[in-house]
């Protein structure tokens, strides 16, 4: 795996051996950063299940403010610091070795918001519809956030329509991107 596009183009990303993560594959990546465009530049980010720190790493090469990341496994995290130190990005991030429901709470708390949050949980996972819950009930998207989830194409019983409006979907074989944004603000876009 390498940073696809930006200021660490072309740099390697160290991922952990094993089926314990499951990455980005880079065409997703690519596409995903070809949607946001724009959007990416100064946003403040937020990659929970973050794996190897690829995605949040992609967003700071391309000009993201600072990334936030959450990831339980140990040896994840040890990646996603040496991923950073090799692409000199250390100095913007966080980073939450907790599980993620546990460091949302901890953010909400703290009143953090940020304008991109990307949700990448193993697939098959019943923790997306609870980190989801908690994203909205924390107010963590900042004000014309988008909320950006990788889940596999059979999964679908994670969206509470209450809470989450779908505006886009991709597929790529059996992973497919979904774009949310609160269901409040899908009222004020129509």
């Amino acid at each position: 795996m390498r940073v696809i596009a930006g200021s660490a183009r072309g740099k390697k990303i160290k991922t952990i051996k094993g089926d314990k993560t499951r990455p980005t594959a880079d065409r997703v990546k690519e596409s995903l950063f070809n949607i946001l465009r724009a959007r990416v530049e100064g946003a403040d980010f937020l990659d929970v299940f973050a794996g190897s720190g690829s995605v949040g790493i992609e967003a700071l090469s391309r000009g993201a403010k600072k990334v936030v990341f959450i990831e339980k496994n140990g040896q994840c995290v040890k990646i996603i610091k040496d991923n950073l130190l090799s692409c000199q990005f250390r100095q913007k991030t966080e980073i939450w070795q907790k599980d993620a429901l546990t460091a949302l709470d901890l953010l909400a708390r703290a009143g953090s918001a940020f304008d991109l949050v990307f949700l990448d949980p193993p697939y098959h996972d019943i923790v997306l519809k609870g980190a989801l819950e908690k994203i909205a009930a924390g107010r963590l998207l900042a004000a014309g956030g988008l909320v950006i989830v990788e889940h596999h194409r059979l999964d679908r019983d994670w969206i509470d329509d209450a809470l989450w409006q779908l505006i886009r979907e991709k597929e790529y074989g059996d992973t497919v991107l979904s774009f949310l944004i609160p269901r409040e603000k899908a009222k004020e876009v129509k």
